[in-house]
């Protein structure tokens, strides 16, 4: 039997890596039911310990937590294999964001593969207010006004997630962040159900100080509409009917450290060729990040009802 072969039947053998799709070397799995595995809430700089210096946009994006998944009808849920999901909660105020950090570094330039089961749901809500600005946004994508028991207008109150990476070369090298957000709302009701890559750089620190950038309102761009469509990224999610049921899809998500550019999506059944999706960098150069990769994700609510995103478990494999 070929190294390769063997390899297979090892990964094929565990009931905890045989769902995933590795690349030859497994860098890291993180199945949350043994912890949270270092991943961590994203705070931005600060200088000497003064949390006041923080750019605003970043002093509350709420740390990860680990979830049993427990909603008010049937009690606990459970991930998707075990106990503990990894869980990101926004507040419940349009445009705040969770967000959950992996720091890590590269030992050489390669394809990198996160792959991961996901779910997302928005809290559930029960005010007379919240019930009726759901049902009026309602009214924007179906042409039944009334509740039929197979659409929940509590899909209209999730906004969007996002994969991400961030990724320096080290200070005469290039940084770069890749990000596919998926988006599921706009933010007038309306359902959007696509997947999205940005146009411009994130707005860092230095860049705020050097250059007097204003404080933007996404994390991720200089300008909130610096996003473009995927081609072929249209994706209605499975989300179920009502606000607790909840349904796990794979992702597999490709890019490569040596062209600095985004490979392949997978999200179920769909498969997307990344190769052409422009990838922006910094024109600063950044000190202190030598072979820097760094993995995010992040959920944001575009209404006033809190957002989730869990995590079952997390493999990244590379090829060096």
């Amino acid at each position: 039997m070929e190294l390769q072969d063997f390899r297979k039947a090892l990964v094929q053998s565990n009931p905890a890596i045989s769902r995933y799709n590795p690349l030859s070397r497994i860098m890291f799995f993180d199945d949350f039911d043994n912890g949270i595995n270092g991943w961590c809430e994203l705070i931005g700089n600060h200088l000497m310990g003064n949390l006041d210096t923080v750019r605003p946009i970043m002093r509350d994006f709420r740390p990860p937590q680990l979830s049993n998944c427990s909603f008010f009808d049937i009690g606990t849920h459970g991930s998707m294999d075990g106990t503990y999901a990894l869980k990101l909660a926004t507040r419940p105020s349009v445009h705040h964001m969770s967000t959950a950090l992996k720091r890590v570094t590269m030992a050489n330039r390669s394809l990198v593969q996160l792959e991961a089961y996901f779910t997302f749901k928005a809290e559930t809500v029960f005010s007379e207010l919240q019930e009726s600005d759901r049902q009026a946004a309602s009214r924007n994508t179906q042409s039944e006004e009334k509740w039929d028991g197979n659409f929940d207008p509590s899909i209209l109150d999730f906004g969007d997630f996002s994969f991400s990476n961030d990724i320096c070369e080290g200070e005469n090298g290039a940084r770069y962040h890749c990000v596919l957000r998926y988006v599921n709302t706009d933010f007038q009701g309306n359902l959007v159900q696509k997947w999205m890559y940005k146009t411009s750089v994130q707005q860092t620190t230095k860049i705020q100080l050097r250059h007097g950038a204003t404080a933007p309102t996404d994390y991720h761009t200089l300008n909130p509409d610096d996003w473009a469509e995927v081609p072929g990224g249209h994706q209605p999610l499975c989300y179920n009917e009502v606000p607790t049921k909840i349904n796990w899809h794979y992702l597999r998500w490709l890019f490569d450290t040596r062209k600095r550019k985004m490979t392949e999506l997978q999200v179920n059944d769909l498969l997307i060729n990344l190769r052409d999706i422009p990838v922006p960098r910094f024109e600063d150069r950044y000190t202190n990040l030598e072979n820097l990769l760094n993995l995010i994700v992040d959920v944001r609510t575009h209404r006033n009802v809190r957002n989730f995103l869990y995590l079952d478990s997390v493999l990244v494999s590379v090829d060096w």
